[in-house]
């Protein structure tokens, strides 16, 4: 498996799409799928996934723009979406998609879908106009001209 990042689809089947959006603003990028950052990236969400969850059902003051992202496979594709907003069912999770599909066609934007724990691949929110979590996104950032790096931490807030 591999991330993409709406980059170069010509790597399709050595690459899966990985969203990075922020109010109207998408960026998707092609990653390797043995991307040391990438998996440890999503280590990291996973792995604080229940404090966020917690955190989500009670918000703060001053905290906002809770979001999941999630892994749709369609065949032999993966594709990672931002999930705005979700909530919890009986059998894991639902939410609105909240990104044009670039490599799978078993969804579309605004689409209401259900996925469970292991198909989360990151998490986020803002609090006080700065994102917390969205640890894949930092990664992506990394991997970005410093332009439009510089572009989305000055918009929307992140810090890494």
């Amino acid at each position: 498996m591999v991330f993409a990042v709406r980059i170069a689809l010509c790597l399709l089947l050595a690459f899966v799409p990985l969203h990075a959006r922020a109010e109207g603003d998408d960026k998707v990028m092609m990653i390797a799928s043995d991307d040391a950052e990438m998996a440890a990236a999503i280590a990291k969400a996973r792995s604080s996934l229940d404090e966020f969850l917690a955190l989500s059902e009670v918000p703060p003051p001053g905290t906002d723009k809770y979001k999941l992202k999630v892994m749709v496979v369609d065949g032999d594709a993966r594709e990672h979406f931002w999930v705005i907003p979700f909530k919890r069912t009986a059998t894991g999770f639902a939410g609105i998609l909240a990104n044009e599909p670039e490599i799978v066609h078993n969804v579309v934007l605004g689409q209401n879908i259900e996925f469970t724990r292991d198909d989360i691949s990151d998490w986020g929110y803002t609090r006080n106009g700065h994102q917390v979590g969205s640890f894949t996104v930092c990664v992506m950032l990394k991997k970005m001209s410093q332009e439009e790096a510089d572009y989305m931490r000055t918009q929307y807030g992140f810090d890494c």
